[in-house]
């Protein structure tokens, strides 16, 4: 009975790391080929910003540059397990480069032998004229 008890807590996954406070402790998260936010993608944050859903400082030019960091727990199998935007009080464009991120890292991430799932952290910046 206890060997049994023991069997079914060896096949319990170990829970992720959580994410720490100090996202700059964080590596860098290790694509193969490097992504950027294109003008298409970043359309859809320039329209956030126009139609007043999110705020963003207007520059004196019209050139608008908007980081989002987000973090990505990457599993020791190279998967994309989690993805957490950092806070810009923006939860559209928050969720939308969380989602950049997820599609950027899927089957983009160099080789590499963890053995534990690991957080990493990356930046995608939106860049246009207002």
């Amino acid at each position: 009975m206890i060997a049994a008890f023991l069997l079914q807590v060896a096949d319990v996954p170990a829970s992720p790391p959580s994410l720490p406070n100090d996202w700059s402790a964080l590596p860098t998260l290790p694509y193969v080929a490097p992504r950027q936010a294109t003008p298409q993608v970043t359309t859809f944050v320039a329209g956030e910003i126009a139609a007043g859903r999110c705020v963003a400082q207007r520059p004196g030019d019209g050139h608008y540059v908007l980081p989002v960091e987000v973090a990505a727990l990457i599993g020791a199998d190279g998967s994309v397990r989690k993805v957490v935007p950092r806070a810009i009080a923006c939860p559209t464009i928050e969720q939308y480069a969380a989602g950049l991120v997820t599609g950027f890292a899927r089957g983009n991430i160099a080789q590499y032998k963890p053995t534990t799932d690991t957080w990493y952290r990356t930046t995608i910046v939106f860049d246009w004229r207002g």
